[in-house]
């Protein structure tokens, strides 16, 4: 499969110190010959995918396992890894495999394979994106390709977005895996580097991407510039303690992303840095001198923002401003481009980055909150002094400020799989990217009911405070009919505003954001309860169902309203994807406003002018030239944030190549 990388039983050798594909940069031919080439590589790709009688086989191959005890089904899985292990990935050999797992699941845990996951477990094990809608069964999917893989000698890691998720679906699988005489690892946030070390030894590792990675980037360190096998090797046979005593990784054979979207392209306009500690002796007060200085400074005459980008730039002046201030001020404030750097650090941490917006102050400490999962990223810290700005402004002990030791993006650490393939609901808007990146197609996997999701579209009113009165109304007279609604709101901050509207309303209800994290599981599962309000910002129970109680769905199913349209159509998809899940109704509507945060960043002089006229909302042409400016908004906001994401891979394909010619590693 182009693209996909090549597993074979050779590679699964023990001799076969850090597998991973060497990925070079095509010169201009090669890109230009791949543009012309990809529609009919996709479609090639897709065809196959989706033509293969895949249910058939497994259907022929699983009748003789029926009458079997489970002592002959592991028996039975003996013979098949030997099989594998000898023959390679055959289509028969792999439809023996699915018979196989799909019959102890069945009988584990209760839970056999439907068709549409038997092919979209064939898509995965091929080296594609599986797009599969919300409530379709992904982490049971997920158990397809990594027996079968597994079974075959390849070391598999199943990569989820956060610690909950990792945990979870190790644990709710680990008896299917037992059942095959598979052992499974876990990889969460903590853990020394033995037990994470022991966790990769496993047939199949579950674990976030972000641990992953940094595992990996701490790997290169202790390699160096080279996993020459034969050198490794030759380490090992010494007899002192070597390089590859201190991996923790076997290499990169066979990866599956759950929410592929979210972790090969949203998180990708980030790269992961490891740092090492720095000096923060006496750097308060100049964090503060900062602050002071870009408190004196004017908007509009002194520095520009730019919302989109989250900087801010001086005029002149400001320039001179800040000059004539200097004079009075002690020796780092003399040199110019310094003391600009940091007033320029100091203007965005006070106008661009707000507390409950884009981070949490929770016991002492500055929390980045992530903008596309509404989780708090533990552990992350801005770079660049950015960070310890924001601490100084909100009066909490500075963290030590860290100098970059390693560092690597998700694009160019996911292209070193031999295989990669991942699964998701919301793939099609980026599948371009998905193939251009990392030469995976994405192929659409049909439902195995009938979707029954309405749409009851979009209402824009010209202020915020209009949109949120209108949505207290409205969840009321939901609320009245016993229907459960959930509300998705774009920050802490908002989704507290909500609730508090909604009390004074008289409309009881659950709040989950970034500060009820640990209770995320127990409130998604009581969204779907007759008459139950939730108001979430985007962790919203992301790769959790809700499940509706009896009676809900003769009442409409659940209802989801969005106070806000996101960057990315695909993030709102994700939202609305909460309701009406593997056949059962639902419905869900946006309630959005023009002074919401798309709108300013991405067309701010419409939005403003909107806000003037307000009775422009208040009529169905008005209403759908709103329409139309939001998803002009949208459309500049993902055309943006796709050329970040290329710039960013760019600039690390370049900091690599300066590194090769150096001589130094990652």
């Amino acid at each position: 499969m182009a693209g996909a990388g090549q597993l074979s039983v050779a590679n699964a050798s023990p001799l076969a110190a850090y597998p991973e594909l060497s990925v070079e940069r095509p010169g201009w031919l090669e890109r230009t010959a791949r543009r012309l080439t990809a529609p009919l590589e996709r479609a090639f790709a897709s065809r196959r995918a989706l033509h293969l009688p895949i249910e058939a086989m497994v259907d022929k191959a699983g009748n003789e396992l029926k009458g079997m005890g489970m002592n002959e089904l592991r028996r039975a899985a003996d013979r098949l890894r030997a099989a594998l292990r000898r023959d390679g990935l055959r289509d028969d050999l792999v439809a023996a495999s699915f018979a196989l797992v799909r019959e102890v699941a069945g009988r584990t845990v209760g839970m056999r394979h439907f068709g549409v996951q038997l092919r979209g477990g064939w898509i995965l094990l091929n080296g594609m994106i599986a797009e599969m809608e919300t409530g379709e069964g992904k982490t049971l999917t997920a158990t397809l390709p990594a027996c079968t893989a597994a079974l075959a000698g390849f070391p598999v890691h199943v990569i989820t977005v956060n610690d909950y998720l990792t945990a979870r679906d190790a644990e709710l699988m680990r008896p299917v895996y037992a059942a095959l005489g598979l052992s499974v690892g876990v990889v969460v946030n903590g853990g020394d580097p033995a037990s994470r070390r022991a966790a990769y030894a496993c047939d199949v590792t579950y674990c976030t991407n972000k641990e992953l990675t940094f595992d990996y980037l701490r790997d290169r360190i202790a390699l160096g510039s080279s996993t020459n096998r034969v050198q490794l090797q030759v380490e090992k046979l010494a007899g002192s303690l070597t390089r590859s005593d201190r991996l923790v990784l076997r290499g990169l054979y066979f990866a599956i992303v759950d929410e592929a979207d979210s972790v090969l392209v949203d998180e990708a306009r980030t790269p992961l840095i490891i740092s090492a500690r720095g000096d923060t002796a006496g750097m308060r007060e100049m964090y503060e001198g900062a602050l002071d200085l870009a408190g004196r400074l004017a908007a509009g005459e002194d520095f520009a923002l730019d919302e989109r980008e989250r900087q801010a730039h001086l005029t002149g002046a400001g320039r001179e401003k800040l000059e004539e201030w200097a004079v009075a001020l002690p020796g780092v404030w003399s040199g110019r481009r310094r003391r600009e750097e940091l007033v320029t650090k100091a203007l965005a941490a006070l106008h661009l980055f707000h507390r409950d917006k884009q981070y949490l102050v929770h016991d002492g400490k500055i929390q980045i909150i992530d903008e596309y999962t509404g989780r708090v990223l533990a552990d992350r810290s801005w770079e660049l002094g950015l960070h310890q700005m924001i601490e100084a402004k909100e009066g909490v002990a500075l963290t030590d400020q860290q100098a970059s030791l390693a560092r690597m993006t998700y694009q160019r650490f996911f292209r070193r799989y031999l295989r990669l393939s991942g699964m998701t609901g919301t793939a099609s808007e980026i599948a371009g990217e998905l193939w251009s990146v990392y030469r995976l197609p994405v192929v659409k996997v049909p439902t195995n009911r009938p979707v029954r999701r309405r749409d009851l579209g979009e209402r824009v009113y010209a202020s915020e405070r209009e949109k949120w009165n209108a949505i207290a109304r409205r969840v009321r007279e939901l609320h009245q009919t016993g229907r459960p609604v959930l509300i998705g709101t774009r920050s802490v901050a908002a989704s507290e505003l909500l609730s508090a509207l909604l009390t004074t309303h008289g409309v009881s209800h659950q709040l989950l954001n970034a500060r009820q994290d640990k209770e995320e599981a127990e409130i998604v599962a009581q969204a779907g309860k007759p008459g139950r309000v939730t108001v979430a910002t985007n962790m919203a129970g992301r790769g959790t169902d809700i499940a509706l109680a009896a009676g809900v769905a003769d009442r409409g199913g659940l209802h989801v309203i969005a106070s806000e349209l996101h960057e990315s159509r695909r993030i709102d998809r994700q939202l609305f994807g909460r309701c009406a899940r593997q056949g059962d109704p639902g419905s869900f509507e946006a309630i959005v406003s023009a002074e919401d945060e798309l709108m300013r960043s991405y067309l701010g002089p419409v939005a403003r002018w909107a806000t003037r006229h307000r009775g422009i909302a208040a009529n169905r042409l008005g209403q759908r030239l709103l329409r139309r400016l939001l998803r002009a908004a949208q459309r500049r906001a993902e055309a943006s944030h796709a050329r970040i994401r290329r710039d960013v891979l760019r600039m690390d394909e370049q900091l690599g190549d300066m590194l090769a010619f150096s001589g130094r590693g990652e």
